[in-house]
């Protein structure tokens, strides 16, 4: 579990860039479905990394 914001915010960006390799490959094989259910998880995760108020407390 995340310590601190920062610490939460890194593992949030990891999963945006695990999301676009993913998103390459989804595009490169044409795989629609694919895409779809990435934009969905991108869009969950960025919206937990941008919220406001943050999801921690410093």
């Amino acid at each position: 579990m995340p310590i601190n914001e920062k610490e939460l915010n890194c593992n949030l960006f990891d999963q945006l860039s695990i999301l676009e390799e993913i998103e390459e490959v989804a595009v490169k094989t044409g795989a629609d479905e694919v895409l779809k259910t990435v934009e969905k998880l991108k869009k969950r995760v960025e919206w937990k990394l941008y919220q406001k108020p943050p999801l921690t407390d410093n």
